[in-house]
């Protein structure tokens, strides 16, 4: 008699070699620790990624912060708007582009990332004791860069133009169709 594949352990093997499934669980986990870390009240881990970013490249555009940080356009542009009613960052006119938006950290802003600094530390040590081994949490870490700069590869090059897709040929003209016309003769 075979075994029933519906049964309640149906597909624990299958997540268990999901890399997207694996992925999200342990970013559950990662935002568990952080939360622990920075307590009620804090910043969220998003905006200490705009906080640092600003911190890094002062006077970058909303679209650079979009890049470096890999949150999208509408979502970074209504946190911009909230930090800024909080008194994290200001806004003004780009030098360099005037249709865009140059963001700066404030001094409340650099408090507040100066305070979350070591608490980023502690969530991010925290996270890789869960690996064995310090050659297995560098690996790791270069496994997860490669991850999101080929993703942020896959979205800037869609962005662009996108990929000409030909609608199949049909009929006597199609050259595969042909090749196997030939190949059969």
């Amino acid at each position: 008699m075979a075994k029933s594949k519906s049964g309640p352990k149906a597909g624990i093997a299958a997540l268990d070699q999901s890399p997207s499934h694996l992925l999200h669980r342990a970013l559950q986990r990662a935002l568990d620790i952080y939360a622990e870390e920075f307590g009620e009240g804090g910043i969220t881990q998003r905006q200490f990624a705009v906080l640092a970013a600003a911190d890094e490249r002062d006077g970058a555009t909303q679209a650079d912060l979009v890049r470096i940080t890999g949150i999208d356009r509408s979502t970074l542009a209504d946190m911009a708007r909230r930090m800024m009613g909080k008194n994290l960052l200001e806004r003004e006119r780009s030098a360099l582009d005037g249709r865009a938006n140059a963001v700066r950290l404030t001094q409340d802003g650099r408090a507040a990332l100066a305070d979350a600094r070591p608490k980023m530390a502690a969530a991010d040590a925290r996270l890789l004791k869960l690996i064995s081994g310090g050659g297995r949490r560098t690996a790791f870490v270069g496994l997860l860069r490669d991850l999101a700069k080929g993703g942020a590869a896959a979205a800037s090059k869609a962005a662009g133009k996108p990929p000409k897709v030909k609608p199949p040929k049909a009929g006597k003209g199609h050259k595969a169709g042909k090749k196997a016309k030939k190949k059969a003769a």
